[in-house]
This record gives C-alpha cells, sequence and structure tokens, in this order.
C-alpha cells in the first residue's frame, strides 16, 4: 500500500491519506519504534514501515568519487549524528588562488566513467534498494548536480570568490554541468521511475549569486537534464534547502515534476500556485519546533499542513530540515501518531 500511496502522489493520483516521507538521521528514534540495533539488516526497513514511508529520498555519485581522482575541498563537518560520529576537522582548499579555480575543468579532472559501466552500476543500486525496501517508491538522483558540486570543489570562500566572476565561472559550472549530464543519462538509462535531481543553490536568506545568474547559467541546465530523464520517462524532483521562494516558477518551467523543499520557502504559495499541477513535499512541521517547541506548537503546525491538503493532488507530507539527532524522541513520536491520526483523505 505504501510504494501505491506513494507513486500515486507524484503522479497526483487520488490517495486515501496524505503520502508520507521523512529524512531522518535520529537514531535513538529508530530504535525506540522498532527495538532493533542500528546493524540489524532489519533496522531501517523496519522503521520505514512502521512510520509509513511511502517515498525514499536518494541520490548516489557513482562509483569513482571525486574524492578519489582529483581536487575537492573539505570543509569539514560539526557534530549532527548521535555520538558526533560525523565531527570531522576542515582541510585546506587545494585551489590557491581565484585564477587557479576559475581555469578549473570537471570533466577533465575528474574523467567520466564508462557509460556502460555506470549504467550497470546504477541499476545494481536500484535493484538491491528495491528489494530491500519493496514497500516504498526508491528515488534514483544524483547529489552534486551544479551549486552542490561547485561548493564540494571549491569550498565556500573560494566558490564566492570565483563566482564573482559571472563569465569565467559560467563556464566552470558548464563543466560541472557535464559531469551532471553524463549521470543523468546513465540514470535514465535505468528502471528507475523516479529521479532526484539535488542541488543546495541558495543561503537560508535566498540566493547568494544575482538571480539573473541563476537564470541565464543555472536553470537553463537543469532543463537540459530534466529533459534527458523525462524523455526517457522518469519523474524528476528538484530538491534545495534555504528560500529559493523567487525561482520557485523557474524550476516549474525548467521541467521539474514535484518540489521538495524546507520550511524557509513558505508552504502557502506553492500550494496555491503548483498544488494541482505538482507533487509537493513539504509541510508547514519545522525540525527546530520538534526540537525545541510544545506539543501544543508541534500539532498546529501539522493542522496549518493538513489545512492546505485539500487544495493538493498529490501532498507529501515531510518534516522541514530532517529529523536530526537532538529531535527529542517523544516529541518525534508525538508527531507522528497527531498526524497519522489526522491524514486520511476521507476519514470515516
Amino acid at each position: 500500500m505504501s510504494y501505491q500511496i506513494g507513486i500515486d502522489a507524484l503522479h497526483l493520483r487520488p490517495t486515501p491519506r496524505l503520502a508520507h516521507t521523512e529524512y531522518c538521521s535520529n537514531d535513538a528514534l529508530k530504535r525506540a519504534v522498532t527495538g532493533l540495533a542500528p546493524e540489524d539488516p532489519a533496522y531501517e526497513p523496519t522503521f520505514y514501515r512502521l512510520w509509513d514511508y511511502d517515498f525514499i529520498w536518494a541520490t548516489h555519485d557513482g562509483p569513482e568519487p571525486w574524492e578519489e581522482r582529483g581536487r575537492v575541498t573539505d570543509m569539514g563537518h560539526g557534530e549532527f549524528l548521535e555520538g558526533g560520529v560525523d565531527l570531522r576537522p576542515a582541510q585546506p582548499c587545494p585551489f590557491r588562488t581565484v585564477e587557479e579555480a576559475l581555469a578549473f575543468d570537471a570533466v577533465a579532472e575528474y574523467g567520466l566513467t564508462d557509460m556502460n559501466t555506470l549504467v550497470a552500476f546504477y541499476e545494481d543500486l536500484y535493484q538491491a534498494a528495491r528489494a530491500r525496501f519493496p514497500e516504498q517508491v526508491y528515488t534514483g538522483g544524483y547529489y552534486r548536480t551544479l551549486v552542490s558540486g561547485a561548493i564540494a570543489i571549491f569550498g565556500w570562500e573560494m566558490l564566492l570568490q570565483a563566482a564573482a566572476d559571472r563569465r569565467r565561472f559560467a563556464r566552470v559550472l558548464d563543466s560541472i554541468f557535464q559531469q551532471a549530464l553524463h549521470h543523468a543519462r546513465a540514470w535514465a538509462s535505468t528502471s528507475i521511475e523516479v529521479f532526484m535531481c539535488h542541488d543546495d543553490m541558495v543561503w537560508s536568506q535566498g540566493p547568494f549569486m544575482h538571480p539573473g545568474f541563476y537564470r541565464a547559467e543555472i536553470f537553463p541546465r537543469y532543463r537540459e537534464l530534466w529533459r534527458v530523464l523525462k524523455e526517457a520517462g522518469k519523474k524528476v524532483v528538484f530538491c534545495s534547502d534555504g528560500d529559493w521562494s523567487m525561482f520557485v516558477d523557474d524550476i516549474v518551467e525548467a521541467g521539474a515534476d514535484a518540489l521538495s523543499f524546507e520550511p524557509m520557502l513558505p508552504l502557502e504559495p506553492v500550494v496555491e500556485r503548483y498544488g494541482r499541477t505538482h507533487c509537493i513535499i513539504s509541510s508547514k512541521v519545522d525540525a527546530r519546533t520538534l526540537t525545541f517547541g510544545t506539543r501544543e506548537q508541534i500539532r498546529a503546525e501539522v493542522d496549518a499542513t493538513l489545512a492546505l491538503a485539500p487544495q493538493c493532488a498529490g501532498l507529501m507530507v515531510a518534516v522541514g530540515n530532517h529529523i536530526p539527532s537532538n529531535v527529542p524522541v517523544a516529541n518525534a513520536l508525538y508527531y507522528f501518531e497527531y498526524l497519522k491520526s489526522k491524514w486520511w483523505r476521507n476519514p470515516s
């Protein structure tokens, strides 16, 4: 039933309840729900089943990581997961000057994985995932699309300096686009039904480059990426952190079938404009409310989401900014149980 609800929501077909997904890294919550240890093979599938996941957000950038083939910038990582297992100190940027960054070519640096090898790798990956998670829609996808690719390569400081030269930076972006296009063509040749295009193209306050640059250099390249996938019959989900409210129309025009975003992008105007024509993967429920708020506040955000649901042909509810390790288990459990009690389309 969950798979069917997920795929129907993506196709804007009627569902008996609202579709549901989460991006959750809270192991304490998963242990509480499943009673299993993280190393148990049934740990993730059991959590997804008990929490009625209809859709699993997944991307993969191929069998030959950039880190193994050329220069990238490791900006480190703060302590986010339980036990601080993700804490990692920053490393120096390998690009010493802006000129060096602006001379960069992602295809020359990393090469392009043999297409037959890449298609086989992605198909095997997808089939293994479908076998493990048969009750959910499982996406193919790519993470380092354009801006996220540039962040991985240069780090924020060098990226911002390089982006100041719009003409030359566009050439660098095009080389990153050629990498993404190669992977999109490979994914298009697999049996996936849905492709997740991830690109953290803005900050929490909005775009960090001139909006005209996005419209001239970024969105046309999205359109070309997605054309390859859509011609192969794949649904395209676009996902970005931050506030890209000023670009929602551009993303839709470029061809996205579904929009996945966090509460920094207001939900109401997206529902008003695209609730009947696009699957919306979001909600009014904010991870900060789950972390620091009261039950009344959690309930109010769920209610505000449900109030918008009748305007949506394909709403898929998910906590904005995901459910990290510091969300109290009791709050997360309350959120889900309350949501589950209210999400039926036609309650008896």
